[in-house]
Protein backbone atom coordinates (compact mmCIF):
# COMPACT_ATOMS: atom_id res chain seq x y z
CA UNK A 1 0.00 0.00 0.00
CA UNK A 2 1.39 3.37 -0.96
CA UNK A 3 2.33 5.58 1.97
CA UNK A 4 0.67 8.44 0.10
CA UNK A 5 -2.68 6.74 0.72
CA UNK A 6 -2.11 6.05 4.42
CA UNK A 7 -3.83 8.38 6.93
CA UNK A 8 -1.51 10.79 8.64
CA UNK A 9 -0.92 10.08 12.33
CA UNK A 10 -2.13 12.80 14.63
CA UNK A 11 0.59 14.81 16.24
CA UNK A 12 1.18 13.66 19.82
CA UNK A 13 0.00 16.15 22.42
CA UNK A 14 2.60 18.49 23.84
CA UNK A 15 3.32 17.41 27.42
CA UNK A 16 4.35 19.68 30.28
CA UNK A 17 6.81 17.39 32.07
CA UNK A 18 6.94 19.49 35.24
CA UNK A 19 3.16 19.60 35.65
CA UNK A 20 2.91 15.89 34.86
CA UNK A 21 5.49 14.95 37.47
CA UNK A 22 3.85 17.27 40.00
CA UNK A 23 0.39 15.74 39.57
CA UNK A 24 1.71 12.16 39.66
CA UNK A 25 3.43 12.91 42.98
CA UNK A 26 0.30 14.62 44.32
CA UNK A 27 -1.81 11.63 43.24
CA UNK A 28 0.45 9.36 45.25
CA UNK A 29 0.08 11.63 48.28
CA UNK A 30 -3.72 11.57 48.02
CA UNK A 31 -3.69 7.78 47.69
CA UNK A 32 -1.65 7.63 50.90
CA UNK A 33 -4.46 9.49 52.67
CA UNK A 34 -6.74 6.45 52.69
CA UNK A 35 -4.31 4.17 54.58
CA UNK A 36 -3.65 7.20 56.82
CA UNK A 37 -7.39 7.48 57.42
CA UNK A 38 -7.40 3.77 58.31
CA UNK A 39 -4.83 4.48 61.03
CA UNK A 40 -6.70 7.58 62.21
CA UNK A 41 -10.07 5.84 62.40
CA UNK A 42 -8.57 2.56 63.60
CA UNK A 43 -6.95 4.16 66.62
CA UNK A 44 -10.25 5.76 67.59
CA UNK A 45 -12.20 2.53 67.76
CA UNK A 46 -12.09 -0.08 70.51
CA UNK A 47 -9.43 -2.78 70.31
CA UNK A 48 -11.97 -5.40 69.23
CA UNK A 49 -12.98 -3.30 66.18
CA UNK A 50 -9.76 -1.80 64.85
CA UNK A 51 -9.16 -4.25 62.00
CA UNK A 52 -12.68 -3.94 60.66
CA UNK A 53 -12.41 -0.17 60.78
CA UNK A 54 -9.19 -0.26 58.79
CA UNK A 55 -10.61 -2.84 56.39
CA UNK A 56 -13.49 -0.51 55.57
CA UNK A 57 -10.92 1.94 54.17
CA UNK A 58 -8.94 -0.72 52.35
CA UNK A 59 -12.12 -2.31 51.02
CA UNK A 60 -13.18 1.05 49.62
CA UNK A 61 -9.83 1.30 47.86
CA UNK A 62 -10.44 -2.02 46.14
CA UNK A 63 -14.00 -1.32 45.05
CA UNK A 64 -13.63 2.31 44.01
CA UNK A 65 -10.28 1.83 42.29
CA UNK A 66 -11.81 -0.71 39.89
CA UNK A 67 -15.09 1.16 39.37
CA UNK A 68 -13.37 4.46 38.67
CA UNK A 69 -11.28 2.96 35.89
CA UNK A 70 -14.28 1.17 34.41
CA UNK A 71 -16.78 4.02 34.31
CA UNK A 72 -16.19 6.52 37.14
CA UNK A 73 -13.95 8.86 35.19
CA UNK A 74 -16.33 8.71 32.23
CA UNK A 75 -19.36 9.55 34.39
CA UNK A 76 -17.51 12.44 36.02
CA UNK A 77 -15.55 13.97 33.14
CA UNK A 78 -16.84 12.34 29.96
CA UNK A 79 -17.57 14.37 26.85
CA UNK A 80 -21.34 14.01 27.08
CA UNK A 81 -23.49 15.93 29.53
CA UNK A 82 -26.77 14.34 30.56
CA UNK A 83 -28.89 17.19 31.89
CA UNK A 84 -25.95 18.75 33.73
CA UNK A 85 -26.10 15.92 36.28
CA UNK A 86 -23.83 13.22 34.90
CA UNK A 87 -21.86 12.18 31.83
CA UNK A 88 -22.28 8.87 30.05
CA UNK A 89 -20.34 5.86 31.42
CA UNK A 90 -19.80 4.81 27.81
CA UNK A 91 -17.77 7.90 26.86
CA UNK A 92 -14.50 6.56 28.23
CA UNK A 93 -15.42 3.12 29.60
CA UNK A 94 -12.28 1.44 30.90
CA UNK A 95 -10.49 4.75 30.23
CA UNK A 96 -10.86 4.08 26.51
CA UNK A 97 -9.80 7.08 24.47
CA UNK A 98 -7.88 8.66 27.36
CA UNK A 99 -4.37 7.58 26.40
CA UNK A 100 -2.67 9.90 23.95
CA UNK A 101 -4.71 12.95 24.95
CA UNK A 102 -3.79 15.93 27.09
CA UNK A 103 -5.26 19.18 28.33
CA UNK A 104 -3.01 22.14 29.02
CA UNK A 105 0.08 19.96 28.81
CA UNK A 106 -1.21 17.43 31.36
CA UNK A 107 -1.88 13.90 30.04
CA UNK A 108 -5.51 12.96 30.57
CA UNK A 109 -4.50 9.62 32.05
CA UNK A 110 -2.60 11.44 34.80
CA UNK A 111 -5.63 13.60 35.59
CA UNK A 112 -7.80 10.48 35.69
CA UNK A 113 -5.43 8.86 38.19
CA UNK A 114 -5.49 11.97 40.35
CA UNK A 115 -9.29 12.02 40.41
CA UNK A 116 -9.44 8.29 41.19
CA UNK A 117 -7.73 8.95 44.53
CA UNK A 118 -10.33 11.60 45.44
CA UNK A 119 -13.17 9.16 44.86
CA UNK A 120 -11.52 6.55 47.09
CA UNK A 121 -10.91 8.82 50.09
CA UNK A 122 -14.42 10.30 49.90
CA UNK A 123 -16.09 6.91 50.30
CA UNK A 124 -13.65 5.84 53.02
CA UNK A 125 -14.51 8.95 55.07
CA UNK A 126 -18.11 7.78 55.44
CA UNK A 127 -17.10 4.58 57.23
CA UNK A 128 -16.27 6.37 60.48
CA UNK A 129 -19.94 7.13 61.09
CA UNK A 130 -20.93 3.44 61.26
CA UNK A 131 -17.94 1.88 63.00
CA UNK A 132 -18.20 -1.34 65.06
CA UNK A 133 -21.53 -2.65 63.81
CA UNK A 134 -22.07 -3.20 60.07
CA UNK A 135 -21.51 -6.17 57.80
CA UNK A 136 -18.36 -5.81 55.72
CA UNK A 137 -20.06 -7.18 52.62
CA UNK A 138 -22.89 -4.66 52.86
CA UNK A 139 -20.33 -1.88 53.25
CA UNK A 140 -18.58 -2.95 50.02
CA UNK A 141 -21.87 -3.03 48.10
CA UNK A 142 -22.80 0.38 49.51
CA UNK A 143 -19.40 1.77 48.46
CA UNK A 144 -19.97 0.80 44.84
CA UNK A 145 -23.54 2.07 44.73
CA UNK A 146 -22.84 5.33 46.54
CA UNK A 147 -19.83 6.32 44.50
CA UNK A 148 -21.86 5.65 41.34
CA UNK A 149 -25.06 7.43 42.33
CA UNK A 150 -23.79 10.19 44.64
CA UNK A 151 -20.09 10.91 44.11
CA UNK A 152 -19.81 10.74 40.32
CA UNK A 153 -22.83 13.00 39.72
CA UNK A 154 -21.54 15.52 42.27
CA UNK A 155 -18.07 15.49 40.72
CA UNK A 156 -19.58 16.09 37.30
CA UNK A 157 -21.88 18.85 38.50
CA UNK A 158 -19.08 20.75 40.27
CA UNK A 159 -15.86 19.90 38.38
CA UNK A 160 -16.95 18.25 35.15
CA UNK A 161 -18.90 21.09 33.56
CA UNK A 162 -22.28 20.23 35.07
CA UNK A 163 -24.93 22.37 36.74
CA UNK A 164 -22.97 23.55 39.77
CA UNK A 165 -19.90 24.64 37.81
CA UNK A 166 -21.70 27.51 36.11
CA UNK A 167 -22.21 31.07 37.21
CA UNK A 168 -25.81 31.97 37.87
CA UNK A 169 -26.27 33.52 34.44
CA UNK A 170 -24.57 30.55 32.82
CA UNK A 171 -26.83 28.19 34.75
CA UNK A 172 -29.92 30.14 33.75
CA UNK A 173 -28.85 30.02 30.13
CA UNK A 174 -28.23 26.29 30.40
CA UNK A 175 -31.60 25.59 32.00
CA UNK A 176 -33.86 28.17 30.35
CA UNK A 177 -31.92 29.51 27.37
CA UNK A 178 -31.87 32.97 28.93
CA UNK A 179 -30.02 34.84 31.66
CA UNK A 180 -33.04 36.90 32.63
CA UNK A 181 -34.17 34.49 35.35
CA UNK A 182 -30.80 34.52 37.09
CA UNK A 183 -31.33 37.93 38.61
CA UNK A 184 -28.75 40.61 39.16
CA UNK A 185 -27.90 39.52 42.69
CA UNK A 186 -25.87 36.47 41.75
CA UNK A 187 -25.43 36.91 38.01
CA UNK A 188 -21.93 36.15 36.71
CA UNK A 189 -20.77 34.78 40.07
CA UNK A 190 -19.51 31.21 39.75
CA UNK A 191 -19.38 28.91 42.79
CA UNK A 192 -15.97 28.11 44.25
CA UNK A 193 -14.92 24.60 45.27
CA UNK A 194 -11.22 24.30 44.57
CA UNK A 195 -10.53 20.83 45.96
CA UNK A 196 -13.72 19.28 47.27
CA UNK A 197 -15.77 21.03 49.94
CA UNK A 198 -19.02 19.96 48.31
CA UNK A 199 -17.86 16.95 46.29
CA UNK A 200 -15.88 15.34 49.11
CA UNK A 201 -16.62 16.61 52.59
CA UNK A 202 -20.25 17.77 52.59
CA UNK A 203 -21.07 14.79 50.39
CA UNK A 204 -19.40 12.32 52.78
CA UNK A 205 -20.56 14.09 55.94
CA UNK A 206 -24.23 13.98 54.95
CA UNK A 207 -23.88 10.34 53.90
CA UNK A 208 -22.38 9.54 57.31
CA UNK A 209 -25.30 11.21 59.09
CA UNK A 210 -27.93 9.41 57.02
CA UNK A 211 -26.26 6.02 57.46
CA UNK A 212 -25.86 6.54 61.21
CA UNK A 213 -29.62 7.12 61.43
CA UNK A 214 -30.49 4.15 59.22
CA UNK A 215 -28.07 1.66 60.80
CA UNK A 216 -28.82 2.68 64.39
CA UNK A 217 -26.76 2.99 67.53
CA UNK A 218 -24.01 0.74 68.80
CA UNK A 219 -24.86 -1.43 71.78
CA UNK A 220 -24.31 0.67 74.89
CA UNK A 221 -24.09 4.00 73.10
CA UNK A 222 -24.46 6.79 75.65
CA UNK A 223 -24.14 4.32 78.54
CA UNK A 224 -20.83 2.56 78.02
CA UNK A 225 -17.53 4.36 77.44
CA UNK A 226 -16.20 3.72 73.93
CA UNK A 227 -12.82 5.35 74.20
CA UNK A 228 -10.12 5.37 71.49
CA UNK A 229 -7.94 2.34 72.13
CA UNK A 230 -4.70 3.74 70.64
CA UNK A 231 -4.23 7.52 70.70
CA UNK A 232 -0.68 7.45 69.23
CA UNK A 233 -2.15 5.62 66.22
CA UNK A 234 -4.72 8.41 65.88
CA UNK A 235 -2.04 11.08 65.93
CA UNK A 236 0.11 9.18 63.42
CA UNK A 237 -2.89 8.92 61.12
CA UNK A 238 -3.62 12.64 61.50
CA UNK A 239 -0.03 13.51 60.64
CA UNK A 240 -0.07 11.35 57.53
CA UNK A 241 -3.44 12.80 56.51
CA UNK A 242 -1.95 16.30 56.80
CA UNK A 243 1.03 15.24 54.68
CA UNK A 244 -1.17 13.67 52.01
CA UNK A 245 -3.53 16.63 52.03
CA UNK A 246 -0.92 18.81 50.35
CA UNK A 247 -1.36 16.59 47.33
CA UNK A 248 -5.11 16.91 47.72
CA UNK A 249 -5.15 20.71 47.77
CA UNK A 250 -2.01 21.90 46.00
CA UNK A 251 -2.36 19.14 43.43
CA UNK A 252 -5.77 20.48 42.43
CA UNK A 253 -3.98 23.38 40.75
CA UNK A 254 -2.59 20.76 38.32
CA UNK A 255 0.64 22.73 37.99
CA UNK A 256 3.64 23.63 40.12
CA UNK A 257 3.09 27.38 40.10
CA UNK A 258 2.48 30.31 42.45
CA UNK A 259 -1.14 29.33 43.07
CA UNK A 260 -0.01 25.89 44.22
CA UNK A 261 2.40 27.63 46.58
CA UNK A 262 -0.39 29.82 47.96
CA UNK A 263 -2.56 26.75 48.43
CA UNK A 264 0.25 25.01 50.35
CA UNK A 265 0.68 27.97 52.70
CA UNK A 266 -3.06 28.44 53.19
CA UNK A 267 -3.53 24.75 53.93
CA UNK A 268 -0.80 24.86 56.54
CA UNK A 269 -1.97 28.10 58.16
CA UNK A 270 -5.61 27.04 58.39
CA UNK A 271 -4.74 23.66 59.87
CA UNK A 272 -2.44 25.13 62.51
CA UNK A 273 -5.12 27.63 63.50
CA UNK A 274 -7.75 24.87 63.65
CA UNK A 275 -5.66 22.94 66.18
CA UNK A 276 -5.65 25.99 68.42
CA UNK A 277 -9.37 26.64 67.89
CA UNK A 278 -10.29 23.07 68.88
CA UNK A 279 -7.99 23.02 71.91
CA UNK A 280 -9.31 26.37 73.12
CA UNK A 281 -12.88 25.04 73.08
CA UNK A 282 -11.76 21.91 74.93
CA UNK A 283 -9.93 23.93 77.57
CA UNK A 284 -12.88 26.23 78.21
CA UNK A 285 -15.51 23.49 78.08
CA UNK A 286 -13.72 20.53 79.65
CA UNK A 287 -10.81 22.06 81.53
CA UNK A 288 -8.11 20.28 79.53
CA UNK A 289 -6.72 20.09 75.99
CA UNK A 290 -6.41 16.55 74.61
CA UNK A 291 -4.31 14.71 72.06
CA UNK A 292 -7.45 13.51 70.33
CA UNK A 293 -8.57 17.13 70.18
CA UNK A 294 -5.33 18.20 68.51
CA UNK A 295 -5.57 15.40 65.95
CA UNK A 296 -9.23 16.21 65.33
CA UNK A 297 -8.38 19.89 64.92
CA UNK A 298 -5.91 18.95 62.20
CA UNK A 299 -8.64 17.21 60.23
CA UNK A 300 -11.19 19.98 60.81
CA UNK A 301 -8.80 22.60 59.51
CA UNK A 302 -7.91 20.54 56.47
CA UNK A 303 -11.56 19.94 55.69
CA UNK A 304 -12.50 23.62 55.94
CA UNK A 305 -9.63 24.97 53.85
CA UNK A 306 -10.10 22.40 51.07
CA UNK A 307 -12.70 24.34 49.01
CA UNK A 308 -11.21 27.72 49.89
CA UNK A 309 -7.46 27.15 49.65
CA UNK A 310 -6.93 29.10 46.41
CA UNK A 311 -9.47 31.85 47.14
CA UNK A 312 -8.18 33.19 50.48
CA UNK A 313 -5.16 35.10 51.70
CA UNK A 314 -2.92 33.46 54.30
CA UNK A 315 -4.45 35.71 56.97
CA UNK A 316 -7.95 34.77 55.86
CA UNK A 317 -6.92 31.12 56.06
CA UNK A 318 -5.93 31.55 59.69
CA UNK A 319 -9.34 33.03 60.46
CA UNK A 320 -11.10 30.26 58.56
CA UNK A 321 -9.09 27.57 60.33
CA UNK A 322 -9.54 28.93 63.83
CA UNK A 323 -13.30 29.02 63.44
CA UNK A 324 -13.29 25.58 61.80
CA UNK A 325 -11.56 24.03 64.80
CA UNK A 326 -13.94 25.68 67.24
CA UNK A 327 -17.07 24.88 65.21
CA UNK A 328 -16.13 21.23 64.78
CA UNK A 329 -15.22 20.86 68.47
CA UNK A 330 -18.68 22.09 69.38
CA UNK A 331 -20.42 20.10 66.64
CA UNK A 332 -19.13 16.69 67.79
CA UNK A 333 -21.41 16.95 70.82
CA UNK A 334 -24.53 17.11 68.66
CA UNK A 335 -24.78 13.32 68.51
CA UNK A 336 -25.36 13.18 72.25
CA UNK A 337 -27.84 16.05 72.15
CA UNK A 338 -29.88 14.54 69.30
CA UNK A 339 -29.21 10.86 69.98
CA UNK A 340 -27.64 9.63 66.73
CA UNK A 341 -24.53 7.45 66.87
CA UNK A 342 -21.96 8.99 64.54
CA UNK A 343 -19.20 6.75 65.88
CA UNK A 344 -16.11 8.76 64.90
CA UNK A 345 -17.69 12.17 64.34
CA UNK A 346 -17.84 12.28 60.57
CA UNK A 347 -20.78 14.67 60.93
CA UNK A 348 -19.14 16.87 63.52
CA UNK A 349 -15.92 17.26 61.55
CA UNK A 350 -16.52 16.69 57.84
CA UNK A 351 -20.04 18.01 57.53
CA UNK A 352 -19.73 20.94 59.97
CA UNK A 353 -16.26 22.04 58.85
CA UNK A 354 -17.10 21.32 55.20
CA UNK A 355 -20.17 23.55 55.36
CA UNK A 356 -18.20 26.28 57.11
CA UNK A 357 -15.33 26.14 54.62
CA UNK A 358 -17.64 26.24 51.62
CA UNK A 359 -19.88 29.04 52.87
CA UNK A 360 -17.07 31.11 54.40
CA UNK A 361 -15.58 31.60 50.93
CA UNK A 362 -18.40 34.11 50.48
CA UNK A 363 -17.01 36.04 53.44
CA UNK A 364 -13.25 35.67 53.12
CA UNK A 365 -12.45 35.27 49.41
CA UNK A 366 -10.11 38.01 48.26
CA UNK A 367 -12.04 38.18 44.98
CA UNK A 368 -15.73 38.67 45.71
CA UNK A 369 -15.86 37.96 49.45
CA UNK A 370 -18.14 40.09 51.62
CA UNK A 371 -15.28 41.21 53.88
CA UNK A 372 -13.29 42.31 50.82
CA UNK A 373 -16.03 44.52 49.40
CA UNK A 374 -17.60 41.95 47.12
CA UNK A 375 -21.09 42.16 48.56
CA UNK A 376 -23.29 39.16 49.31
CA UNK A 377 -23.44 37.66 45.82
CA UNK A 378 -20.70 35.07 46.35
CA UNK A 379 -21.98 34.29 49.84
CA UNK A 380 -25.41 33.49 48.42
CA UNK A 381 -23.94 31.29 45.69
CA UNK A 382 -21.75 29.37 48.14
CA UNK A 383 -24.66 28.82 50.51
CA UNK A 384 -26.81 27.52 47.67
CA UNK A 385 -24.26 25.00 46.39
CA UNK A 386 -23.67 23.78 49.96
CA UNK A 387 -27.39 23.19 50.43
CA UNK A 388 -27.66 21.46 47.05
CA UNK A 389 -24.83 19.13 48.06
CA UNK A 390 -26.63 18.35 51.33
CA UNK A 391 -29.88 17.62 49.53
CA UNK A 392 -28.40 15.45 46.77
CA UNK A 393 -26.21 13.40 49.09
CA UNK A 394 -28.96 13.00 51.67
CA UNK A 395 -31.58 11.74 49.23
CA UNK A 396 -29.26 9.38 47.34
CA UNK A 397 -27.75 7.95 50.52
CA UNK A 398 -31.17 7.39 52.07
CA UNK A 399 -32.38 5.46 49.03
CA UNK A 400 -29.28 3.26 48.96
CA UNK A 401 -29.16 2.85 52.74
CA UNK A 402 -32.77 1.72 53.10
CA UNK A 403 -32.52 -0.56 50.07
CA UNK A 404 -29.56 -2.36 51.62
CA UNK A 405 -31.19 -2.45 55.05
CA UNK A 406 -34.13 -4.46 53.71
CA UNK A 407 -32.09 -6.69 51.38
CA UNK A 408 -28.57 -7.55 52.55
CA UNK A 409 -29.04 -6.05 56.00
CA UNK A 410 -26.63 -3.66 57.72
CA UNK A 411 -26.17 -4.94 61.25
CA UNK A 412 -24.10 -7.80 62.60
CA UNK A 413 -25.80 -9.66 65.47
CA UNK A 414 -25.77 -8.36 69.03
CA UNK A 415 -23.59 -11.29 70.13
CA UNK A 416 -21.09 -10.58 67.35
CA UNK A 417 -20.98 -6.91 68.28
CA UNK A 418 -20.39 -7.78 71.92
CA UNK A 419 -17.58 -10.18 71.08
CA UNK A 420 -16.09 -7.80 68.54
CA UNK A 421 -16.57 -7.21 64.83
CA UNK A 422 -12.96 -8.13 64.05
CA UNK A 423 -13.58 -11.69 65.16
CA UNK A 424 -17.07 -11.90 63.69
CA UNK A 425 -16.36 -10.46 60.24
CA UNK A 426 -12.68 -11.23 59.66
CA UNK A 427 -11.75 -14.05 62.10
CA UNK A 428 -8.81 -11.96 63.25
CA UNK A 429 -7.72 -9.93 66.24
CA UNK A 430 -5.45 -6.92 66.17
CA UNK A 431 -3.49 -7.76 69.30
CA UNK A 432 -2.22 -11.13 70.52
CA UNK A 433 -2.98 -10.47 74.17
CA UNK A 434 -2.87 -14.15 75.21
CA UNK A 435 0.86 -14.48 74.60
CA UNK A 436 1.41 -11.30 76.59
CA UNK A 437 -0.64 -12.45 79.55
CA UNK A 438 -3.62 -10.21 78.81
CA UNK A 439 -6.99 -10.97 80.40
CA UNK A 440 -9.12 -12.56 77.68
CA UNK A 441 -12.54 -14.11 77.35
CA UNK A 442 -13.63 -16.96 75.09
CA UNK A 443 -16.96 -17.04 73.29
CA UNK A 444 -19.05 -20.11 72.70
CA UNK A 445 -17.59 -20.32 69.21
CA UNK A 446 -14.05 -20.23 70.55
CA UNK A 447 -13.32 -16.69 69.41
CA UNK A 448 -11.17 -14.65 71.77
CA UNK A 449 -12.12 -11.17 72.89
CA UNK A 450 -10.84 -8.63 75.35
CA UNK A 451 -12.87 -8.98 78.54
CA UNK A 452 -11.94 -5.48 79.63
CA UNK A 453 -14.68 -4.10 77.37
CA UNK A 454 -17.28 -5.54 79.74
CA UNK A 455 -15.86 -3.47 82.59
CA UNK A 456 -16.14 -0.04 80.96
CA UNK A 457 -17.87 2.64 82.98
CA UNK A 458 -20.67 4.91 81.85
CA UNK A 459 -18.38 7.87 81.28
CA UNK A 460 -19.50 9.77 78.13
CA UNK A 461 -17.44 9.16 75.05
CA UNK A 462 -14.63 11.62 74.36
CA UNK A 463 -14.39 13.71 71.25
CA UNK A 464 -13.56 11.67 68.17
CA UNK A 465 -13.15 12.84 64.59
Amino acid sequence: MSTALMPLAADPPEIDAAATAFVIICSSLVLLMTPALALFYGGMTRAKSVLNMMMMSFGAMGVIGVIYVLYGYSMSFGSSDLGGIIASPADNFGLDGVLGTADGGLPTIVFAGFQLTFAIITVALISGAIADRVKFGTWLVFSGLWVTLAYFPMAHMVWGGGLLSHSADGLAAKLFGTVEDAGEMVAAVAPVDFAGGTVVHINAGVAGLVLALIVGKRLGFGKTAMRPHNVPLVMLGAGLLWFGWFGFNAGSELAADETAGLVWVNTTAATCAAILGWLLVEKIRDGHATSIGAASGVVAGLVAITPACAALSPFGSIVLGAFAGAIAALAVGLKFRFGFDDSLDVVGVHLAAGLWGTIAIGLLATDGGLFYGGGVRLLVVQTVIALVAVLVSGVVTAVIGFALKYTLGWRITDDEETVGIDSAEHAESAYDLVSRGGRMGVTSTGALHDARHHDETSTPEGANA
